[in-house]
């Protein structure tokens, strides 16, 4: 059983990915709340190389990782903590990696006969030889090897749909590839960078997400399913954070079965990539009714309007409740 008042945490936020903001929040949301539940919290912002000599200093009993993006959900943030040897909340090194590389992910959902788009990576070296001239055949060789017109143009390792489109024209094609090769700029102190660009086929349809919690794989369990009703377009950077951006049915308006089939594909996901503590897999329902799994994010946003919150208290988790869990799964690991 947990004593909160022994237990010293830092709550790791901020940080230097496109997703800072956000993680500030989390970080923000999370401080409160571990307070509220009894903790002793301090924070550090991961945009400060000292946390490093602070984090040495302190030797705190747990990192409650709030960082979103890149450096804090890939992997390289859980690295550093493993070789400081300081227990931290949510998935370990290599399932943060793969989670994170959208195209690693994506075959091991296909290894799993877990649906998902079918999709194409352009790496670095692709992209740095294209010219503009290449772009029309291009598309077309890409439009023929997925099958379709309509595509999802995205950075292979970023997260909050940062970079992404979805276009259906050559003409759109090339606008949509520099704004996912150009994302790097959107790193605090980044310069530019090209990186691998996964195009897949654009599942027209219903936006599902579906949350998840468990410490090991035979104790995984799916938090109700959330519909997303985005005002316009798709779930972009825009509608995930701005009020109002979007709309949120919980439970999402789909049948039992349906609901099981989507709560069974987010905790097979969870399992296949190595999860663990909590994740999110989004998901699109096609206009035929089937299921195609989309990504699994390893540290979903924990703000007090993210979907992870929103799902738990809809299954009567309230969020110093959920946030327990969360720290009870990362000192029992």
């Amino acid at each position: 059983m947990l004593n909160p008042a022994k237990i010293r945490i830092v709550v790791l936020q901020g940080g230097i990915s496109a997703e800072r903001e956000v993680s500030l929040r989390s970080g923000e949301n999370c401080s409160k709340g571990l307070v509220e539940a009894g903790f002793q919290v301090s924070t550090y912002d991961a945009a400060d190389l000292n946390f490093i000599d602070e984090l040495r200093k302190s030797s705190p009993d747990l990192v409650f990782n709030a960082l979103h993006g890149k450096y804090g959900e890939d992997g390289t943030m859980q690295g550093l903590l493993e070789v400081l040897g300081i227990p931290y909340t949510g998935s370990g090194v290599l399932a943060s990696a793969l989670a994170m590389d959208k195209h690693a992910s994506k075959g091991i959902y296909e290894q799993a006969a877990l649906p998902t788009p079918r999709g194409v990576l352009l790496s670095a070296d692709d992209l740095s030889n294209l010219q503009e001239g290449d772009m029309d055949a291009l598309y077309q060789q890409i439009t023929e090897q997925l099958k379709t017109r309509h595509l999802a143009v995205k950075p292979n390792s970023e997260g909050s749909s940062v970079g992404v489109s979805l276009i259906d024209s050559a003409a759109d094609f090339p606008q949509a590839l520099r704004l996912a090769m150009s994302n790097g700029e959107t790193c605090v102190n980044s310069g530019h960078s090209i990186q691998s660009v996964l195009i897949e086929e654009c599942i027209k349809g219903k936006e599902i997400t579906v949350g998840v919690l468990g410490g090991t794989s035979c104790d995984v369990k799916a938090l109700p399913v959330i519909e997303i009703k985005p005002k316009d377009g798709f779930y972009h950077f825009e509608n995930k954070y701005a009020v109002g951006g979007s709309d949120f049915v919980v439970p999402a308006g789909i049948d039992a079965e349906m609901t099981h089939t989507c709560q069974e594909l987010a905790v097979r996901a969870h399992k296949v990539l190595g999860c663990h503590g909590y994740s999110r897999s989004d998901i699109r329902l096609a206009s035929d009714g089937r299921p195609y799994l989309l990504e699994t994010n390893t540290l979903p946003g924990l703000t007090e309007n993210s979907l992870i919150p929103r799902a738990a208290a809809c299954a009567g988790i309230e969020f110093a409740d959920l946030l327990l869990r969360i720290v009870d799964y990362a000192l029992s690991k």
